[in-house]
């Protein structure tokens, strides 16, 4: 079950504001009903709609808006570039996302986001989040976990996990990464005893599961 929001720092009341909002996911019925749903609610007007970054980039560059409510995977691509992408005037983002993983969640926080909110939550806890982040607060429904967790994983780890699940050897690794094959050892043994793996399967199949490639690396 997902932890309450976190209590922050609401700033001024947004409650009887009319907040503008974007909405960003690459699935229409999901986009479009999220939109008229949230049209619906006193002080929330929807001003636009998009379903990929280039999309929202360009979305949020010629319309006001308070806040974009954003998915976290949009195809093959990640809401998290966007979060890398947009300039420092920005709305305030929240994730919107169907992923209960804490390493998302500490990402999107790393990276600037006001708010993380699972797309399972009641409307209201939704609402309560777009208010409190309009308000220049934030709003997250799953407690980002603390330094060490997978969002930290390097650039390297990331790179050897990211062949590792392409099928590749260790010295097939090396040979791409330009390191030894007992060097790419190493990495994965300290991988597999990081998160209590037995196997380069086990391995992949959790990456894959729980989008370890979409968190940006440590730097």
């Amino acid at each position: 079950m997902a932890a309450a929001l976190t209590d922050a720092a609401r700033g001024p009341d947004s409650s009887h504001a009319s907040i503008r909002l974007l909405i960003v996911d690459d699935h229409p019925v999901v986009r479009d009903g999220t939109a008229a749903l949230l049209a619906a609610q006193p002080g929330i007007e929807v001003a636009g709609t998009a379903g990929s970054i280039d999309e929202a980039t360009a979305l949020i560059a010629a319309v006001p808006a308070d806040v974009v409510l954003l998915d976290i995977r949009l195809g093959t691509d990640s809401g998290l570039r966007l979060l890398t992408e947009t300039p420092g005037d920005a709305p305030a983002i929240i994730l919107l996302t169907a992923y209960d993983y804490p390493q998302y969640a500490e990402a999107a926080l790393r990276l600037g986001a006001s708010g993380f909110v699972l797309k399972t939550a009641p409307l209201a806890e939704l609402l309560d989040a777009i208010r409190r982040v309009a308000g220049g607060g934030m709003a997250f429904s799953i407690r980002p976990r603390a330094a060490g967790g997978l969002a930290r994983l390097s650039e390297r780890e990331l790179d050897v996990v990211r062949l590792v699940i392409e099928g590749l050897s260790n010295d097939e690794i090396g040979g791409r990464l330009g390191i030894g094959p007992k060097t790419v050892e190493s990495h994965l043994r300290r991988l597999f005893e990081r998160f209590d793996l037995a196997s380069r399967t086990e391995l992949a199949t959790r990456a894959l599961r729980e989008g370890w490639l979409e968190v940006p690396p440590v730097t």
